[in-house]
């Protein structure tokens, strides 16, 4: 049966609209698609940066990290952040000059005082003159001086019954014994076989023990006292030092000899030349000893 023509037409409608509105939705469909992909990208624009980001963009790249880099001094003071202080450099110290070796130097010590000397009163008492001078340049204490005649002859009586003399008189290790036994010692006898080394022991002895040396004249007959000396340089600094004067007590003064000479004035300064006129060396065959030949020396030594 045929449709009415009213109903074909309205078929025609509806399919029609039908296509329309398909059309229409599908449109639609693309417009919300459209705006959903805006809004994302819009999103992921203006959304704010992570926690991660925000801290490293505040402290700055970390110092050693893969390419971070260290900002200027000028960068840190123009975005506030304080400058780094300057790494400091060690100075090295300044080299110290070397330190010159000391330089010998003049050099004095004499023990005498006034009033020490002793004459010998009788010409065989010079060992017993020099040890009483020798208590007067130990003694600083005021206990008395050591000059009276009586008690030289006795001084002379102890230095010779303690001595080996073929003469009957007082030797040099009488003499020391009795420095020693008297309480100024102890002192040895030596003898030297330089005249230079003589002497510089002679003055080294009296630096470091600050007592006087006895000195064997006129080959073995005679005794003096050596209260000090001038050198250059201190014998207890320098092993080299040089004597250059020698103070000397002789107790036969005034009087002297015809054969060595005449006797200094008291605490006269003798050169080394002058002394060797009458420090000579001793002869053997004075009196047996067993020391070998040289200078002998009354030497106070170290307690």
């Amino acid at each position: 049966m045929e449709q009415p023509a009213w109903q074909e037409q309205l078929g025609v409608i509806v399919a029609g609209s039908r296509l329309r509105l398909v059309a229409w939705l599908l449109a639609l469909a693309g417009f919300l698609s459209a705006c959903t992909q805006a809004a994302g990208l819009e999103q992921s624009v203006s959304a704010p940066p992570s926690q991660t980001a925000t801290a490293e963009g505040a402290a700055g790249p970390q110092q050693g990290a893969p390419g971070a880099a260290l900002a200027p001094p000028e960068a840190a003071i123009q975005t506030g952040a304080p400058a780094p202080a300057p790494a400091r450099v060690p100075v090295p110290a300044p080299a110290q000059p070397p330190v010159p070796a000391p330089v010998p130097q003049p050099f004095a010590l004499n023990l005498y005082r006034e009033g020490d000397f002793v004459p010998q009163y009788t010409f065989d008492w010079c060992v017993a003159a020099s040890i009483q001078m020798a208590h007067n340049l130990i003694d600083d204490t005021g206990g008395g001086t050591w000059a009276d005649s009586v008690q030289q002859g006795q001084l002379w009586e102890m230095a010779r019954v303690r001595s080996s003399d073929s003469f009957n008189g007082a030797s040099p290790f009488g003499w020391a014994q009795v420095l020693t036994e008297s309480g100024m010692g102890p002192y040895r006898v030596v003898s030297i076989a330089d005249y230079g080394e003589a002497v510089r022991t002679a003055a080294r002895a009296i630096a470091e023990t600050g007592r006087p040396v006895g000195l064997v004249m006129w080959s073995g007959r005679h005794a003096w006292v050596m209260s000090g000396f001038e050198s250059l340089g201190d014998p207890r600094q320098f092993a080299d030092f040089s004597v250059t004067g020698v103070h000397v007590l002789d107790p036969l003064y005034p009087y002297g000899s015809g054969q060595w000479g005449p006797s200094p004035v008291p605490n006269s300064l003798l050169t080394p030349e002058e002394l060797a006129t009458q420090f000579v060396v001793r002869e053997p065959r004075r009196w047996s000893s067993g020391l070998p030949a040289g200078y002998l020396l009354v030497l106070p030594v170290a307690a």
